[in-house]
């Protein structure tokens, strides 16, 4: 008898998951941030102009020396982040970083995204 009813069991739970496979499970919700659909030009890293930008814009979350304070450290970020997720948090902001679409250029953007980038 025991074994019947664990084979009913097992039965109605196979088909269960025949059914769901069958009419498509819903989609697991992701959690990550997505990629931005677009590519970051490629240009010369200008650590000059670039640690300029730095000094007058993001020195005070960021540290003098990318280790990080009210913001994350940077001075490894171009190993964690695309240059194009790197380029979309500067120009559109993220949690407590504000935007800097309106007070920096778009060349001064990119010349930051750049140099980010390509710290490893």
């Amino acid at each position: 008898m025991y074994k019947w009813i664990m084979f009913t069991l097992f039965g109605l739970a196979g088909l269960l998951i025949i059914f769901l496979v069958a009419t498509g499970l819903p989609e697991k919700q992701e959690v990550a941030e997505q990629e931005p659909q677009f590519t970051v030009p490629e240009m010369a890293v200008d650590a000059e102009a670039a640690g300029q930008i730095f000094q007058s814009r993001c020195i005070s979350c960021h540290g003098t020396d990318l280790q990080g304070g009210a913001g994350p450290a940077l001075a490894t970020v171009g190993s964690t982040l695309s240059k194009e997720r790197i380029y979309t948090v500067i120009k559109e902001g993220r949690g407590g970083m504000p935007s800097f679409e309106k007070q920096l250029s778009e060349d001064e953007i990119l010349t930051l995204t750049t140099w980010l980038s390509s710290l490893k």
